[in-house]
């Protein structure tokens, strides 16, 4: 099934990824958080005096029963911040890999739309995921060990950089790399199919959708690739432990150590709070592009 013919402007796509990726960051942050703290836990020992949590209500009412609410928004400056740079960079190399991957007719096949959501996914692995997720799992792990260093955002990433040198913030960037690439090859295929479904099935044409379509197409995206993606995301999240450097040779020995200790699906772990996040994170990111980007059209006409 093809997608729609328009060529998509690469200011318009940045600044539309940017929006709904911060959005979309802050609103579903407290579900990464409970999904960090529970693949922190799968394969890696427990340090003095943390809790162990047996799932994710577990996990988030522990958290706060101990810490307080704000303890679920502990690293989102970074989860933030990287969520609109990402989303930015993410929408503005699809768009222009799409552009390029066009017939002469302007479509866009499915293959073609999972090859630009793999360069996509690639592209903002290295130059915006794997730093930003690396701080802010450090930190997460960092403020539920019994003596935390970290004092913030700032202090923190400047402490990591200082004690591991620059490759400190790009631990995990292999495992990262094959995360996003596959996270967007699945994700932008999926969204363009349900969204041509969704407008061939209302007979309008190429008719923007209403909201809910758009963030039911979004929501769909995201089930699909929690499920397809999520032992990708289980090692990249160990591997950028505070402990990864002591535990494992790389990421192979990750996975097979998480393996052999946990079994088979503790590569799913954290699986309920990414779905939440993913379903919400889908139907509001692909929602706030959409809008955003048509408000930039209409601004400029």
């Amino acid at each position: 099934m093809a997608t729609e013919k328009k060529q998509k402007d690469p200011v318009f796509s940045l600044i539309s990824g940017a929006v709904a990726g911060g959005i979309e960051g802050i609103a579903t942050y407290p579900t990464e958080y409970v999904k960090t703290r529970l693949q922190l836990q799968a394969g890696g020992k427990l340090q003095a005096g943390e809790i162990k949590f047996k799932g994710p209500i577990d996990c988030l009412v522990k958290t706060v029963r101990t810490h307080g609410f704000m303890a679920v928004y502990t690293g989102v400056s970074a989860l933030a911040i990287g969520n609109a740079a990402k989303a930015g960079v993410r929408f503005l190399t699809y768009d222009q890999i799409a552009n390029a991957l066009r017939d002469e007719d302007g479509h866009l096949t499915g293959m073609r739309s999972m090859l630009a959501g793999l360069g996509a996914g690639m592209t903002e692995a290295a130059l915006v995921v794997t730093p930003s997720e690396t701080i802010k799992t450090k930190l997460i792990h960092d403020r539920n060990s019994p003596t935390p260093k970290y004092r913030g955002l700032v202090h923190g990433t400047k402490t990591i950089i200082a004690e591991e040198g620059i490759g400190g913030i790009y631990r995990g960037l292999g495992p990262v790399m094959a995360r996003q690439g596959a996270n967007s090859a699945v994700r932008f295929t999926c969204y363009s199919y349900f969204k041509t479904a969704l407008q061939s099935w209302r007979g309008k044409g190429d008719e923007p959708l209403p909201s809910a379509h758009t963030f039911a197409a979004g929501a769909m995206a995201g089930i699909v690739t929690v499920y397809t993606t999520m032992p990708l995301d289980v090692v990249k999240t160990r591997m950028q432990s505070l402990e990864a450097r002591e535990l494992y040779k790389n990421s192979i020995d990750c996975l097979v150590k998480v393996v052999k200790q946990n079994g088979i699906f503790s590569l799913w772990k954290g699986t309920t709070p990414r779905l939440a996040r993913l379903i919400f994170s889908g139907g509001i990111v692909f929602t706030v592009y959409e809008k955003v980007y048509q408000g930039l059209e209409l601004l400029r006409k």
